[in-house]
């Protein structure tokens, strides 16, 4: 079992713009990443298998809920320290930060900002410990890209909701103990239902033989008949706003991570070209080298600078769905072009478990699709810019 040696890169001192506060939680998170995610990972990536024993640490972490007010079990964190969590987290492995992620912005978001009290009180404070664990359904086998196109729905029965439908590449799905499920009601308009484990007609199949994400759990959730509590249904915001505003969390979250990933493998080959010996001298001397460690810290810096001053926008309320997605689009792709540049300066040794770039890289091909394709938040920057939507 290799050290984690990881040393962040900080090239245009960005931490001179980070709170004593925000510093605390990137170190204690990076802290607890080097002793329980790095030692275990790549052999749970190579057996596909999501680690279950870390979820207590990271609800201790702060990693479920960061945000959340304390008075329903959060840390009552401001956005930039979310993001500096998710980036961290990520650093370690993408699947890891999709679990947290979905916990965070995909389940206990909705229920603090769309639920009642009651539902706050009941569900939030366990979400926030990793007692329980919850997942998001939005996408459906037939409808990714066009959410508004859902075909589950679900039924007033008087005394209950009836629930029927399908949900599909549902992370944390398999084991989560609450789902929350946007579904259309009999006059077409999209709500968010909180279906709970053991409810009749709920069902959570495993995805298998996935080459991408293998050490986060993902599944389907299937609707059959399943009677829902009236008091499930979130009462305070309806329509496909909704759901996308969730989205609008997530993708910032995910904008740090990816981060992480890229700082992972660029310090992974910069450690390596200095050791390895080619020609009587590190390939780090090289001017090929030079030039892939050059581009990658650039590119690296300019995404730090992109999601620092997005989560001061965050913090102040102003942050638009369109400046979310531009940071999602932009760090995501910038993540995989450095761990496809950094596999190739290992050579050989790029492609084995020994080193996490091509963990990191199969992770970012879902990364780059899930929470919006990157085609997809290309034409959500066009529409805003030009006023004209072009999706279809």
């Amino acid at each position: 079992m290799k050290p984690d040696l990881f040393q962040a890169p900080d090239y245009y001192n960005l931490d001179d713009l980070l709170t004593d506060e925000h510093k605390l939680v990137r170190d204690s998170t990076r802290a607890w990443v080097k002793k329980e995610v790095s030692p275990i990972i790549e052999d749970f990536a190579q057996r596909a298998e999501f680690p279950k024993q870390i979820i207590k640490g990271l609800g201790e972490i702060g990693g479920f809920g960061p945000y959340i007010p304390e008075e329903y079990g959060g840390a009552g964190l401001d956005q930039i320290s979310y993001g500096l969590i998710m980036q961290e987290i990520e650093r370690g492995d993408s699947g890891v930060r999709s679990t947290s992620s979905v916990q965070s912005s995909l389940v206990m978001y909705p229920i603090w900002k769309y639920g009642n009290e009651e539902q706050r009180m009941k569900y939030l404070p366990k979400l926030a410990t990793g007692e329980f664990m919850g997942c998001f359904g939005l996408t459906e086998p037939n409808h990714g890209s066009d959410p508004g196109s859902m075909i589950t729905n679900f039924k007033d029965m008087g005394d209950y909701y009836l629930l029927n439908g399908a949900k599909m590449w549902i992370s944390n799905a398999p084991f989560a103990d609450i789902a929350v499920v946007w579904a259309k009601n009999e006059e077409g308009r999209i709500h968010g239902l909180i279906v709970e484990r053991g409810m009749e007609g709920f069902t959570t199949p495993e995805t298998h033989n996935k080459w991408s994400l293998r050490a986060s759990s993902t599944g389907e959730l299937i609707f059959d008949n399943v009677k829902i509590p009236k008091e499930n249904l979130l009462p305070n915001k309806s329509g496909l706003g909704a759901p996308l505003g969730c989205l609008d969390s997530a993708r910032y979250g995910i904008a740090w991570g990816a981060i992480g990933a890229a700082m992972d493998c660029y310090d992974t080959a910069l450690r390596y070209a200095k050791e390895r010996i080619q020609f009587d001298k590190p390939i780090a001397g090289t001017q090929l080298q030079q030039k892939k460690l050059a581009e990658m810290i650039t590119e690296i810096t300019k995404a730090q600078l992109l999601t620092w001053r997005l989560g001061v926008l965050r913090n102040q309320g102003r942050a638009t769905t369109a400046q979310i997605s531009m940071a999602k689009r932009n760090n995501v792709d910038m993540a995989i072009h450095i761990a496809r540049e950094a596999r190739q300066m290992l050579g050989g040794m790029g492609i084995t478990g020994e080193y996490s770039i091509m963990r990191h890289m199969m992770n970012l091909e879902s990364v780059i699709t899930y929470e919006g394709t990157h085609d997809i938040h290309l034409l959500i920057t066009g529409m805003d810019i030009t006023g004209i939507p072009a999706f279809k």
